[in-house]
């Protein structure tokens, strides 16, 4: 069974940053992407960077410029660094990863950008 496990949030200023982890665990062949989504309070879920096996990524237009996807395929591990962090960036961020079969999500790390 795959499984997603994320860490690195927390509570930041405005201006401040983070980085965010997600570890992969489990019997796992190809991962097509990895992501991370988020969801803010009353708010649907929404893509904020993805990267594919090719290396591709892309960015959702309110976090280019300031947050940059990067992966460890040996290790498993995607991040996100999150720099330049706004009030309106609260939210919870879920890990995603896209293999054959179900897609997999993590539970998720709180975000909150607040002085």
């Amino acid at each position: 069974q795959v499984q997603l496990v994320e860490s690195g949030g927390g509570l930041v200023q405005p201006g401040g940053s983070l980085r965010l982890s997600c570890a992969v665990s489990g019997s796992i062949g190809v991962i097509y992407s990895m992501g991370w989504y988020r969801q803010a309070p009353g708010k649907q879920r929404e893509l904020a960077a993805i990267i594919n096996a090719n290396d591709r990524i892309n960015y959702a237009d309110f976090v280019k410029g300031r947050f940059t996807i990067s992966r460890d395929s040996a290790k498993k591990m995607v991040y996100l660094q999150m720099n330049s962090l706004k009030p309106d960036d609260t939210a919870v961020y879920y890990c995603y990863v896209n293999i054959p079969g179900p897609d997999v999500w993590g539970q998720g790390t709180q975000v909150t950008v607040s002085s």
